[in-house]
C-alpha cells in the first residue's frame, strides 16, 4: 500500500459514546491512524427503543436510524457496514483487502456501526462489504475500539511492521 496517498477513513455510529475510557483509547487510536489517513468519527442519534418493541417497531426504528447513517454517507465511498451475518476475516485478509480498495481506486473508505438493534436493510444494501467480528453481541462503543483498532492494525501489516503480532 502506498502510504504516501493520503486516505479519508470514515466512521459512521449510532448513539454517542459516554464513557471516558473508550474516548481516551479510540482517541490513541485515531491519533495513530493519522499517519497513514484522516480519520473522523461521525455520531449519529439513536432513536429510543423500550425493551419490549415489536418486530415492526423494531424495523422503524432501524429504518429512522438508517436514514441518519445513510445522511452520512457520499456516493463515492467504499462502505463496510459491521453485521453478525457479514463476512468474518483475519487481521491479514481486511488488511489485503483494505490495500486492494485503495489500490483499485478508493480513498473515501467508510465503516458503519448500527445502533442496539443493527442496521437497516437500506444501509446493508448500501454496504460494499458487510463485515463481522464474530458472533458475540458486543456494545456498541466496545465495537468502535475493536474496529479502529482492527483498521491500525491492517495499515501495521501493510507497512510490514510487527505491530500485529
Amino acid at each position: 500500500m502506498d502510504i504516501g496517498k493520503i486516505m479519508n477513513i470514515k466512521i459512521v455510529c449510532v448513539g454517542k459514546l459516554k464513557e471516558k475510557y473508550f474516548r481516551d483509547a479510540i482517541a490513541e487510536y485515531e491519533k495513530r491512524l493519522s499517519r497513514f489517513a484522516k480519520v473522523s468519527i461521525v455520531q449519529v442519534p439513536d432513536e429510543k427503543a423500550p425493551e419490549k418493541f415489536s418486530a415492526a417497531e423494531d424495523e422503524k426504528v432501524k429504518e429512522i436510524e438508517g436514514q441518519r447513517i445513510l445522511s452520512k454517507i457520499k456516493d463515492k465511498e467504499y462502505v463496510y457496514v459491521t453485521a453478525i451475518k457479514g463476512k468474518q476475516r483475519s487481521s491479514e485478509e481486511f488488511a489485503k483487502e483494505i490495500s486492494d480498495v485503495t489500490t483499485y481506486g478508493h480513498s473515501d473508505i467508510t465503516f458503519v456501526i448500527g445502533g442496539s438493534l443493527g442496521t437497516s436493510n437500506a444501509v446493508n444494501k448500501r454496504a460494499d462489504e458487510l463485515i463481522s467480528f464474530g458472533k458475540f453481541t458486543m456494545p456498541h462503543q466496545l465495537m468502535r475500539l475493536v474496529l479502529i483498532e482492527q483498521i491500525y492494525r491492517a495499515f501495521m501489516i501493510n507497512i510490514g511492521s510487527p505491530y500485529h503480532k
